[in-house]
């Protein structure tokens, strides 16, 4: 074990679900608690033995939901509550910080990962510069503080795959595939999944036929990029969701006798162009491969959040991998986007797969964009036998 890998002990995540479907009545906390027990229990630790949970959420609008997810799973009231807002990236990110918390010696156990509960978000708007004024509602915060800059999501997608020459039907034949893995996958995925109100699985996921898809509207496109419009099925819908690791010092691990499954080897966080936001995640795996000393071919396990499609036919050509590399059971674009827990959602994903190898020691990697030009990796090592 290198100076800077932190033990990762247990994993889990909630099923993801579109907004307004089977978790829409669920805060965010209350999304996240029934994970929080589930560590516990699977790691045999006592509430009173976490010094800490870290938890991305771009959606809250203030407050502090890492600190209502601690009262409310019961942990001890003198447990510290961070919570990250990098928007796409927080997830990862705050599992990230959380090894921060734990290499510095600030704490010793702690959560760490993201929730999302994207139905519940709070309607937004600007207050009035005047008191006669009317407030103005607002979908989105600006991301970058030149407005030419600072894209819509979605039109940037279809920007970039103009100007990339990504056709749709490559697009679409990238999300008729992600469908087909992730259905593929659904009992594979069974063990890292905490059921939520009757919900046991993935709710988006389902087969799609080439000639249906090829009649679904055109939900953005760059002028006259017709050949290359981003169709609906090729974008991850908003959803609902969560997903926690538990991680501890090695001196924390002797102490209350947990058995560590993984490793966290290391992470990027990056910027990048706001007007490019989605190819940040391929800058921030090539710089985590770089600083590691490892290459494409020593990662076993690749998940990217892939918002678009033409952000994961991006990234793979931009990695230099083979398609079937890259999310083999289905990404985010079959899953959903509950965005604050995308990144933590495929830091799970990789950590199941990497423990279902069971061929010895393996890399995975995880990695996600973020609106105004953010990216995030993590390395991970197994430690199966």
């Amino acid at each position: 074990m290198s100076a800077a890998a932190i033990p990762v002990i247990a994993w889990a995540r909630s099923p993801v679900a579109p907004v307004g479907g089977a978790l829409a009545q669920l805060q965010s906390h209350e999304l996240a608690a029934p994970l929080v027990q589930a560590l516990l229990a699977r790691a045999g630790l006592r509430a009173d033995a976490v010094d800490a949970v870290v938890l991305g959420n771009a959606l809250g609008a203030g407050g502090n939901p890492a600190r209502m997810l601690a009262l409310a799973a019961g942990l001890r009231e003198t447990s510290a509550a961070y919570t990250v807002d990098t928007q796409c990236c927080a997830g990862l990110d705050a599992i990230t910080l959380a090894c921060g918390l734990l290499a510095s010696g600030q704490a010793r156990i702690v959560i760490a990962g993201g929730a999302e509960a994207w139905s519940r978000a709070p309607i937004r708007q600007h207050r009035p510069l005047q008191p006669q004024d009317p407030a103005v509602a607002y979908e989105r915060p600006a991301f970058a503080p030149w407005p030419e800059r600072d894209p819509d999501m979605l039109q940037a997608a279809a920007d970039y795959a103009q100007r990339s020459a990504c056709a749709r039907s490559a697009q679409d034949a990238y999300a008729i595939a992600s469908h087909d893995q992730a259905v593929a996958a659904r009992a594979d995925q069974r063990a890292e999944i905490i059921a939520l109100q009757g919900l046991d699985h993935d709710a988006y996921p389902r087969l799609l036929r080439a000639e249906r898809v090829a009649r679904m509207p055109v939900a953005a496109m760059a002028p006259g990029g017709a050949a290359c419009a981003v169709s609906t099925v090729a974008i991850s819908p908003k959803a609902d969701g969560a997903a926690l690791l538990l991680l501890a010092t090695p001196n924390a691990c002797r102490e209350w006798g947990l058995q560590p499954a993984a490793l966290w080897r290391g992470a990027v966080s990056v910027g990048g162009a706001p007007e490019t936001p989605m190819l940040c995640a391929a800058t921030a795996a090539r710089q985590l491969l770089d600083r590691l000393a490892l290459g494409v071919q020593d990662i076993a396990r690749w998940e990217l959040h892939d918002a678009f499609a033409v952000q994961g036919l991006d990234f793979r050509s931009e990695l230099g991998m083979d398609p079937e590399r890259l999310n083999a059971q289905g990404g985010g674009l079959a899953r959903g986007h509950p965005i604050g827990a995308s990144g933590a959602i495929a830091a799970v994903r990789v950590l199941a797969q990497l423990q279902s190898l069971g061929e010895g020691a393996q890399n995975g990697l995880a990695c996600i964009a973020g609106a105004g030009g953010l990216g995030a990796a993590t390395i991970f090592q197994s430690l199966r036998a």
